[in-house]
């Protein structure tokens, strides 16, 4: 039973996350992988992705870690509870992010084992390319599938 995301799995994460951008030409990613101490196993950011990309790729990862949700079940939970988001990011030193693009990622028994944080293009987008990869390093991954209608996303 593997109880953290290693190097290896990290990077086939990220592999697969940049080509499924590429496959449907979505914007320049950048994808953080996290273990399940919060720390950075994996990055990489595709040329022309912006200069803030790194820290919000890893703020989606991290927010989703740290509250044990992925980062559209936080979006929608706490859409409506403003000063407590606020909160989650003052206490956690502004890396809070709790928006789509922030995706668990789970060993065989359910288990979380990291996290993944991709920023780039719209939060559904980029959420679509966390999925891939968590499901290509042969993890389970929460959310389990991209939100109906991610295609048409405006966000």
């Amino acid at each position: 039973m593997t109880t953290c995301v290693s190097l290896a799995c990290a990077e086939k994460i990220i592999q697969t996350a940049l080509a499924t951008g590429r496959k449907h030409g979505f914007m320049p990613l950048t994808v953080a992988v996290l273990d399940t101490g919060g720390h950075l196993v994996a990055l990489k950011r595709e040329d022309g992705s912006g200069i803030m990309r790194v820290e919000i790729a890893t703020g989606k990862a991290w927010g989703a870690l740290g509250m044990g949700q992925s980062g559209r079940t936080l979006r929608d939970r706490l859409s409506d509870r403003q000063y407590f988001m606020n909160s989650l990011s003052a206490a956690s030193g502004g890396r809070f992010v709790p928006v789509p693009g922030g995706v668990l990622v789970k060993n065989s028994d359910g288990k979380i084992v990291g996290a993944v944080g991709i920023s780039g293009d719209t939060s559904d987008k980029d959420e679509v390319c966390a999925i891939a990869g968590v499901h290509a390093a042969g993890y389970a991954s929460d959310p389990a599938a991209p939100v109906d209608g991610w295609e048409n996303s405006k966000l």
